[in-house]
């Protein structure tokens, strides 16, 4: 069995070889755009530096594992793993491999090819790797099971993996909660949270919390920052579809031909979509998002900094529960 050392100096080789823009792994990009067309390169690339950046450094990797002991005697543990964002896989997998269970990974169609090279690529470095973490389309006979996906998934896992050690998570989304004092580089990175992965993370914003008489022209200024997006072309029908729907249905909305906002009190909004509402009370609004279980994260000041949402970091654990206690504690 492989040491912590050994698993940690694996991870570094990793991110060298993932930030080393070789032909291969450039080759492996563009065979996961084809794919996926929401994959772009420059979406990959981003998330490839915040992995490399923010969970494939020695020392942070020491740091988080000190609380930890991997195991002695490994379990089989099925990780069904989502597939909305590039390698949004990878901290359930990281965090198999450094537990020392034996991992089994049932990948998304939609994000198979960024996670099948990186783990072909630790197993082709240490051969031990095999043995611990491999993929399977079937996730029958494990004794323990991480599983993502939506709320109507969620029920089928309850049924499947209720009876044996699990974490099961379900749609989540983030907020951004605005107190008008915001400058206008906060706003700026506020539309990273809210554009990055075209919005399509957990922990993108989907709805800003407004204080009553808050300006939105400053927000539509701000997201014109990201006026190339609407020349990507799913991203363009889903804007042209939700205008289609607001005018029909004479909904009253904001543009500036690139996002949509539209006051909502649901927090999940579609691709192009920002929802928006009102509040007269912060601390009250803040106790209701806090004790919500639709909400992965808040942006705002005295919470996640503008503009981090989606650079998570080794202990921003998916739906608040630590992956690495579950996995150690078998």
């Amino acid at each position: 069995m492989l040491s912590t050392e050994q698993r940690i100096s694996l991870l570094v080789r990793l991110r060298d070889y993932l930030q080393s823009n070789s032909e291969e792994w450039q080759d492996i990009i563009a065979r996961a755009t084809n794919m996926n067309a929401w994959f772009t390169t420059g979406n990959i690339e981003l998330a490839v530096r915040n992995i490399c950046t923010r969970m494939l450094d020695a020392d942070k990797l020491l740091a988080w594992m000190q609380p930890y002991t991997p195991v002695a005697t490994p379990k089989r543990v099925g990780i069904v793993a989502a597939g909305n964002i590039p390698l949004v896989g990878f901290h359930d997998a990281l965090c198999g491999f450094m537990s020392g269970q034996q991992t089994v990974m049932k990948l998304s169609s939609k994000d198979e090819v960024l996670l099948r090279h990186i783990l072909q690529k630790l197993t082709e470095w240490k051969a031990q790797v095999a043995a611990q973490m491999s993929i399977a389309d079937n996730l029958k006979g494990c004794d323990a099971y991480i599983a993502t996906g939506s709320n109507n998934t969620a029920r089928y896992f309850e049924e499947y993996f209720g009876k044996y050690p699990h974490i099961i998570r379900k749609n989540r989304t983030s907020v951004a909660v605005l107190d008008g004092t915001e400058t206008t580089e906060e706003l700026s990175l506020l539309m990273d949270d809210v554009f990055t992965y075209f919005g399509l993370g957990c922990r993108n914003v989907t709805q800003v919390c407004l204080p009553q008489g808050y300006d939105i022209s400053l927000l539509m200024e701000a997201a014109k920052k990201y006026d190339d997006i609407i020349h990507h072309h799913k991203y363009k029908n889903n804007y042209d579809y939700y205008l289609a729907i607001y005018l029909l249905n004479k909904v009253p909305y904001y543009t500036n031909d690139t996002l949509l906002m539209v006051e909502n009190a649901i927090p999940f909004s579609a691709v192009s979509v920002l929802h928006y509402r009102w509040y007269e009370n912060k601390d009250t609004l803040i106790s209701e998002l806090t004790g919500s279980e639709d909400i992965q994260c808040m942006v705002g000041h005295g919470h996640t900094p503008f503009g981090s949402s989606q650079s998570p970091a080794l202990t921003d654990y998916a739906d608040g529960v630590d992956t690495m206690a579950f996995l150690t504690g078998l």
